[in-house]
């Protein structure tokens, strides 16, 4: 009996200490990131008493079965998934607020409507020097700053591009660690710490890869995991110790696509999908601008051929260009301007051109198509701030229940080192109790 009581006060101390290791854990780890509680994992020892009963069972202590993780994999894939979402959300409407930036504070809106105005206070005396000067200098105030709205474009395109492939870079970064983590889950012991270690790292790659691209995991009966990017029917990332290769393509008009390992890749959420979105904003901005600066170069160029300069020549072009980035004032002197009539004599005051003209840009509307272009890019900003507030406040409630159920609870933590010091006490009090029997039998006389 002694002897029993040995065994079983042995193996219940051994469970205490490994419990009370497991506990120090948790609370040395309790805001450590992407650290998921511990807790021990123990059954029943039972042995057979032959002389009893053949098939009697007397319990003789406790077994470790091991380390067990406190997570779940469900939340920890809403973690993922929401996370994803927030992250393509973020990533776009912070392109789409830099779009914005470059194309209301360069105030392409506001050159517009001065050179119309400037062409306006020329209908008043069509031969003054300082008017026709005005609009000339007004002229290329404009195609300035459609220059500069076009370079702004062009940054911000060049800087989402450079955030997209540090993007691709990074995702073949987790990709080559979560692959090695895999080798070493294989070769690891079941429910040991090290495993439960190496699962945490694992589990810490992949919510970092889905804030990158919308990637979807599967666990092997091992614990490693296969991992496809672009949703369930994806190409495969992750297998075991491989890895395919993610690349990325940048089109003529900056807007970027995605391989694996030469496949077409599509990428649905995480950062690189906004970025790709907001590029893809950024060129229909850019085709609209562009479309507008060309508008203008062609209606007044097409009236300066209808008409007659202040030297009653036929009138020349003014602007040259094709579109916001090459836009140009070409004229050098006011006399350029064709306010009178073809065929009109030099230093004709009759302002039929410059009338038809105006007609032509009220027209065209240059000032309300630029008014619209800037209020469809604001529009698209608030809609997806507000998009984006909810898909972020979405991710922290599932980031918060994942939190609670695989968190470390300091309060929690107290109350067990407490209780397994106590079983580890009390263990030791049972082997003592056992040395003292065997004492007082070998005292027997």
């Amino acid at each position: 009996m002694a002897a029993d009581l040995l065994s079983i006060a042995k193996s219940g101390a051994a469970a205490a200490r490994t419990a009370l290791d497991l506990t120090a854990q948790n609370i040395a780890n309790a805001s450590s990131e992407g650290y998921v509680r511990r807790t021990i994992s123990v059954s029943e020892l039972s042995a057979n008493s032959v002389s009893s009963a053949p098939t009697a069972v007397n319990l003789a202590g406790v077994r470790v079965n091991g380390v067990v993780r406190n997570a779940d994999v469900f939340r920890q894939a809403e973690v993922r998934r929401t996370g994803a979402d927030a992250a393509r959300a973020s990533a776009e409407v912070q392109g789409l607020e830099n779009i914005e930036s470059s194309v209301e504070q360069t105030g392409v809106y506001d050159a517009i409507v001065a050179f119309e105005g400037s062409l306006q206070q020329l209908l008043s005396d069509p031969t003054d020097g300082s008017l026709r000067a005005a609009v000339l200098e007004q002229g290329r105030t404009l195609s300035e700053t459609f220059n500069v709205a076009s370079s702004s474009l062009d940054a911000v395109g060049k800087g989402l591009q450079f955030d997209a492939q540090d993007g691709v870079d990074e995702v073949n970064r987790l990709a080559g660690e979560l692959a090695r983590v895999n080798l070493r889950l294989s070769r690891a012991s079941d429910q040991s710490s090290d495993q439960t270690t190496l699962l945490d790292q694992r589990d810490s790659l992949l919510e970092q890869m889905s804030k990158v691209a919308n990637v979807n995991a599967s666990y092997n009966p091992d614990k490693t995991v296969s991992v496809t990017i672009g949703g369930t029917a994806g190409q495969t990332l992750v297998s075991g110790g491989t890895t395919a290769t993610l690349a990325m393509a940048t089109a003529a008009d900056g807007t970027i696509s995605f391989t694996l390992d030469g496949a077409a890749a599509s990428i649905s959420s995480g950062a690189l999908a906004g970025r790709s979105q907001a590029l893809t904003q950024l060129a229909d901005t850019r085709g609209q601008l562009d479309t507008l600066a060309a508008k203008i170069v062609d209606v007044v160029n097409t009236a300066q051929a209808n008409g007659a300069d202040l030297n009653g020549n036929a009138g020349q072009p003014l602007f040259s260009g094709t579109g916001a980035g090459d836009m140009a004032m070409i004229a050098t002197n006011g006399s350029a301007i064709a306010t009178a009539p073809a065929g009109s004599a030099a230093n004709s005051r009759d302002p039929g051109n410059l009338t038809a003209l105006r007609n032509d840009l009220a027209t065209a509307d240059p000032a309300g198509e630029m008014d619209t272009l800037l209020f469809t890019i604001s529009s698209a900003v608030a809609g997806r701030t507000v998009t984006r507030d909810a898909l972020e406040s979405i991710a922290s409630t599932a980031k918060v229940a994942l939190q609670a159920q695989a968190g470390v609870d300091l309060d929690e933590e107290a109350v067990s080192l407490v209780r397994y010091q106590q079983a580890f006490q009390a263990n030791g009090r049972v082997m003592q109790v056992a040395s003292d029997i065997f004492d007082s039998i070998l005292n027997i006389r």
